[in-house]
């Protein structure tokens, strides 16, 4: 492939990978959007995270089943009690860290 068909190819993705982004924002940047949707899209973050980490807390990998026994989900149990009573994302990281070595040493 010469310089220009790789040129080309990159214009063609950045177009398709920022444009689908820039439009609505673009559109929707002086507008008011009703309550409903700031709160439907308030929950978007949520979701996302809730998809990342479920199969990580609950599936086990190798035998591709649900276990609820997982030191991942264990270790999750306090550091998200500790995440709720503190506000602070240092302390649950720290905390976290901690409880997942403790649960290697220990399960």
């Amino acid at each position: 492939m010469t310089f220009s068909d790789y040129f080309f190819l990159f214009a063609g993705m950045g177009l398709v990978t920022y444009l689908p982004r820039t439009l609505p924002l673009l559109y929707l940047a002086h507008k008011q959007l009703p309550q409903w949707m700031i709160d439907w899209l308030s929950l978007i973050p949520v979701a996302v995270l809730s998809a990342l980490l479920a199969p990580s807390l609950f599936v086990d990998a190798e035998h591709r089943s649900f276990s609820l026994g997982k030191p991942e989900l264990i270790v999750a149990i306090p550091t998200l009690i500790f995440a709720l009573k503190t506000r602070s994302l240092g302390g649950t990281v720290l905390v976290g860290m901690f409880l997942y070595w403790l649960a290697g040493i220990f399960m």
